[in-house]
């Protein structure tokens, strides 16, 4: 019987989709199917509830391997990813004896910020360069600098045909990051060919960067990243070309740093489709060989979607990015450390960070497998969803000029920004939801008294003041954040009471609600079992010295007391009601103003809130 292979599917009818769809209907009982089980993604295409063989029988998407043209599947035949950790101190020998300690604990690629030249043979010293991946990040103007300072460190090791790097050449991250749209696109192919000149002796040297984690950390979309990704790394492409370099030449110095967000499937689909869309450019340009069009990226995890309050769960959003990372099959990968947004990392957030990778590699084994989600029907179509709306701002990028131009113009950054503002009004009404301070917050957490002042630490002189054109950077927890804040500094923390009365289940699930609600702001709040009374309820709630009195009950109830408490509480407090029931109009002839319930702006209601309590 062991032996016998049977097919027990086989043992079953087929399924059409016309089949499952009218079966799915008749169990909606009337709802609509679309406004039910498919959802409208920021990137601008529906997500089915299912996806079949039928569906992708028609890509071209699933034909390659990994490690062939054009590389959706991959650029390697192996899923063995470098490790990378950037290193934060105050001094380039500080920097090194971090940097010998981690290489000790596992991280075989490391990030420095470099102030000077002279820095670089202090901050390598006794690493092995043979093995060790060196990524050095400086100011634009000290590149060609730093780049030659790298060669001669590789050169004295004897390691020039081993070593694997980057000098992370960035002249746009001014304009993006504070305003200023002054780019002079001719002194930066100018620069951009004395760096090329300046490796040429070093094949592993990556010194054209395409930064666009600074887009998604801007709060960016994915299919922006994506577009405009492919347009900065085209720019770099056209610039030298036409400055008379060789195609492969220029191909083989671009490094993508992109950054990768908790939308799981989504993110791995979109550098599937980074890869397949980049190899198509770089063919374009007729280089030598397909190699030349394999795409090297370096994914870090996010720094919008991070928190200051319930800090930990930063563990879990990085820990869902870093998975999506390995098994989307970048080249290295940073986790960046749980408490980045409020402290400069400690010894043990940076040690976690680093085991967050660990745990992939070492025990899930996901080195082990290449391209994993190849084949899957729903990763298969969000890839070339995803590729569509990509190519399609690419595009749009370079009939405008290109991707140089339509940063001095300030167009990305707007584009970007209002994305920004988008996803901070989702948040506000919790449509994206960030576990711990829009929803679910833990009430009682202080934050205040941790958060320290941290710099970018760049030396470069690049000031602060920002243009009408600078990314936002505003984290999406950062209003939230500010709300708890002023309540924290506030002479007294207003009190919440919940005067539960009448059917059991809609009291008990709204004072939940309402609980989670107020919480979001770091209000005191006093929850109950339930009162025989409106009037009990009110003398409890004042007793208790309450700032703002929830009732909760039915909606078939609130006709009723609701004015009775309204009218009885006269004044004393804040009175809200929990829901939105029929007879809110009615209601609000009665004097009632205040609803909280699931189609609120829970930011502005808070806001509101915090103007009428703190003192």
């Amino acid at each position: 019987m062991a032996e016998k292979k049977e097919k027990l599917f086989d043992q079953f009818p087929g399924v059409s989709y016309e089949e499952w769809r009218a079966k799915v209907e008749a169990d909606l009982k009337g709802a609509d199917f679309n406004k039910k089980l498919v959802w409208r993604t920021n990137e601008g295409f529906n997500v089915e509830p299912i996806y079949r063989a039928e569906d992708i029988a028609s890509f071209k998407t699933t034909e390659s391997l990994p490690g062939q043209f054009p590389y959706v599947r991959g650029t390697r035949a192996d899923n063995d990813w470098l490790h990378r950790q950037n290193i934060i101190a105050d001094s380039a020998a500080e920097a090194n004896a971090i940097a010998l300690d981690v290489l000790g604990k596992g991280i075989n690629s490391l990030g420095f910020k470099v102030a000077d030249a002279a820095d670089v043979a202090v901050l390598l010293k006794g690493i092995d360069l043979a093995v060790v991946e060196i990524n050095l990040n400086c100011c634009p103007s000290k590149a060609v600098e730093v780049a030659r300072a790298l060669v001669a460190c590789v050169k004295e090791q004897g390691a020039t045909d081993s070593f694997r790097g980057s000098v992370e050449y960035n002249p746009l991250r001014r304009a993006l990051r504070h305003g200023d749209t002054a780019v002079d696109t001719a002194a930066i192919a100018g620069q951009a060919c004395e760096l090329l000149d300046a490796v040429a002796e070093v094949k592993g040297i990556r010194c054209l960067d395409v930064a666009s984690v600074i887009l998604a950390n801007g709060g960016a979309f994915i299919y922006q990243e994506l577009g405009y990704a492919l347009s900065w790394g085209s720019a770099w492409m056209t610039m030298l070309t036409e400055a008379g370099r060789k195609a492969e030449e220029v191909a083989a110095r671009i490094k993508f740093d992109m950054c990768v967000s908790s939308n799981f499937f989504m993110e791995i689909a979109k550098f599937r489709a980074a890869r397949m869309l980049w190899a198509q450019i770089v063919e374009q340009y007729k280089p030598a060989c397909d190699c030349a069009a394999k795409m090297m990226v370096c994914a870090t995890t996010s720094t919008f979607n991070q928190t200051i309050y319930d800090a930990h769960v930063n563990l879990l959003r990085s820990q869902t990015e870093a998975f999506s990372a390995c098994v989307a099959g970048v080249d290295s990968m940073v986790v960046t450390p749980f408490d980045a947004p409020y402290k400069r990392p400690d010894a043990f957030s940076e040690r976690i960070a680093r085991n967050q990778q660990f745990l992939l590699k070492e025990e899930s084994h996901m080195d082990k497998v290449v391209d994993p989600a190849g084949g899957s029907y729903y990763v298969e179509t969000l890839t070339v969803n995803l590729a569509r709306e990509g190519w399609k701002l690419f595009l749009e990028s370079e009939e405008q000029g290109g991707f140089f131009a339509v940063v001095a113009e300030g167009k990305v950054q707007d584009a970007v920004n209002a994305s920004n503002a988008k996803r901070h009004t989702d948040v506000a009404r919790r449509k994206e939801v960030l576990l711990g301070t829009n929803q679910f917050p833990n009430i009682n957490e202080m934050a205040a008294d941790k958060i320290s002042q941290t710099s970018c630490g760049c030396k470069c002189g690049c000031g602060v003041e920002k243009g009408p054109h600078a990314l936002s950077m505003k984290r999406a927890a950062s209003d939230f954040e500010a709300l708890r804040l002023a309540t924290e500094a506030s002479a007294k923390r207003p009190k919440v009471f919940m005067l539960t009365i009448g059917n059991l289940a809609m009291r008990l699930a709204r004072a939940q609600f309402s609980t989670n609600f107020f919480g979001c702001a770091g209000y005191e709040i006093i929850d109950n079992l339930g009162f025989d009374t409106v009037e009990e309820g009110v003398d409890a709630a004042l007793a208790k010295g309450a700032d703002v009195v929830v009732l909760c009950s039915s909606d078939d109830e609130y006709a009723e007391l609701a004015p009775a408490a309204y009218r009885y509480l006269a004044g004393r407090a804040e009175f809200v009601v929990a829901g939105a029931p029929v007879c809110m109009e009615a209601l609000q002839a009665e004097g009632i103003t205040n609803f909280v319930h699931v189609r609120c702006n829970v930011l502005e209601t808070l806001q509101a809130f915090n103007a009428k309590l703190l003192k």
